[in-house]
């Protein structure tokens, strides 16, 4: 839709204009700190930052119901800058030009209802957000395009040049960090940490194909993390995980999207997340105070962060109801399904921990709660959603373990609706599907199949049938008939089919 074409009270917004001041605030000392340069840490206590707009009061000047028109209408442009995340510019990146924004097909990946069947074996009606349709097939892409976008900004502005972008990684964060950074090469290179052996072969294929560095390293996420951090402190990179603010804004367009979905009315709604790193369910809470500040919505709805037992750091810390008696410790991690989960030490954890107490008391209650969930709840819900048309992952189905204990704990009302996070394609760990199928989870994963989602390719070849087709050697007309006949009725049989 052409701009001319917009009605005249919105046509003035529909091209972002609002004057941006963004600067770094420690979430420890509460020093402000000027995003001229890449922060990671508060550099006077070495806290983590979120990043605030000075300016943030003046979107309050435009009421919720014309923002909500502004958004409606910008999705009719053809502007790519403004396909993507930036629909929502003013609330994400504002100093950023739109000649040096990144888009790359991200953001406002479909929201699926369960069907009937689903729907009556959880218990309440839900939806997944399928964020594993995004270009390198999981949610890092929406962070990875705001980190990457200010780069730009600043290597076009002349203020940085032959930049390494850096990351430790599960997974999903190498491969996205990757495919941003080779869209802009020559000035952007990049390089990935990995545990050695702890990345399915599908995520390790994604940032070797996009040419980064990528290096294998002993031990777990949290050992990778520390060596990324140790770099970034000492050389010229830049850190691409979610320590680094631009990503936290960049994923709170996760919030928007589903805002705007339900024609932002967020009454009854719960919003399930699995927690890894911590930063994605930082971007939903940031997100949602944002639209709900602004008016745009006029509930904050329920958050629900959900984590396996077997990497449960920011459960046990909420499972002490008394807040003074709250202590953060990390813990030691086992193997875990839901990969990009097995963090011990989540680096946003002080952003949780500061959000969630403004998100309650912006609530006027407790909107938020947090679940433990086994290894084998997560592989059983992961293939019975995929079995009823999704395409949920591993933390898809962590997601859907998660809102069914919170059913069960009444924590959530079955009047409510639900809309769970699977944060990636359910390709990117198809292995684990297999190993469930074979029986091949090794004992530390505590995960036995359930016989009735087991599901194996039927080899169709009689043992009467002499002769078959080959590669380069098809039968001839008689016998291929034959071979046609003898396939099909014995495919009939076992499927019980009757004749018309």
């Amino acid at each position: 839709m052409k701009l001319e074409n917009f009605p005249d009270e919105i046509r003035p917004f529909i091209i972002p204009n609002h004057q941006g001041n963004l600067v770094y605030r420690c979430l420890g000392c509460g020093t402000e700190h000027s995003i001229d340069n890449l922060l990671y840490t508060c550099p006077d206590c070495g806290k983590v930052l979120l990043i605030h707009d000075l300016n943030f009061d003046l979107l309050k000047n435009i009421p919720g119901n014309k923002w909500r028109s502004i958004f409606d209408y910008r999705k009719m442009l053809k502007t790519p800058a403004l396909k993507g995340i930036y629909l929502y510019h003013e609330f994400i990146g504002p100093i950023i030009p739109l000649s040096s924004i990144i888009y790359l097909g991200e953001g406002h990946t479909p929201v699926i209802e369960a069907n009937s069947i689903l729907q009556e074996k959880v218990g309440m009606k839900f939806f997944f957000k399928n964020d594993g349709q995004n270009p390198s097939a999981s949610f890092k892409d929406r962070g990875m395009a705001s980190a990457l976008s200010y780069i730009n900004f600043l290597v076009k502005d002349n203020r940085l040049s032959d930049i390494l972008a850096i990351c430790a990684s599960t997974g999903d964060t190498s491969a996205s960090a990757a495919l941003y950074a080779a869209y802009l090469q020559p000035h952007i290179k990049s390089a990935v940490l990995l545990p050695h052996k702890k990345v399915t072969p599908q995520q390790l294929s994604q940032p070797l194909g996009s040419g980064a560095s990528v290096f294998e390293i002993p031990g777990v996420f949290d050992d990778c993390m520390k060596i990324v951090e140790s770099l970034s402190e000492k050389y010229n990179v830049a850190l691409l995980n979610s320590k680094n603010a631009w990503r936290i804004l960049g994923q709170e367009s996760y919030s928007y999207e589903i805002a705007q979905n339900f024609e932002y009315d967020m009454r009854n709604k719960i919003i399930v997340i699995p927690i890894g790193n911590a930063g994605n369910i930082t971007a939903v809470l940031n997100g949602f105070i944002k639209f709900y500040e602004t008016g745009i919505i006029d509930v904050l709805p329920k958050i629900i962060g959900v984590q396996s037992k077997h990497a449960n750091p920011v459960y046990n810390y909420y499972s002490e109801p008394d807040d003074q008696k709250r202590r953060f410790i990390p813990v030691n991690v086992k193997p875990s399904v839901a990969q990009a989960a097995m963090i011990g030490d989540p680096v946003s954890m002080p952003r949780v921990i500061h959000l969630v107490k403004t998100y309650n008391r912006l609530a006027g209650k407790e909107s938020t709660s947090f679940i433990e969930v086994t290894e084998q709840e997560i592989m059983d819900w992961q293939i019975i959603a995929n079995r009823n048309g999704h395409i949920a992952c591993t933390h898809g189905g962590e997601c859907l373990a998660g809102l069914f204990v919170a059913i069960k704990n009444n924590i959530v009302s079955k009047t409510d609706t639900a809309i769970l996070d699977s944060t990636a394609h359910a390709l990117k760990f198809s292995g684990f599907q297999d190993m469930y199928f074979d029986n091949k989870f090794p004992s530390e994963y505590d995960i036995l199949p359930d016989k009735t989602l087991v599901n194996f390719p039927v080899l169709i070849h009689p043992d009467d049938l002499d002769k078959v087709p080959t590669h380069g050697k098809p039968l001839d007309k008689i016998d291929f008939e034959i071979f046609i006949k003898r396939i099909s009725d014995e495919i009939a049989d076992i499927l019980d089919l009757k004749e018309r």
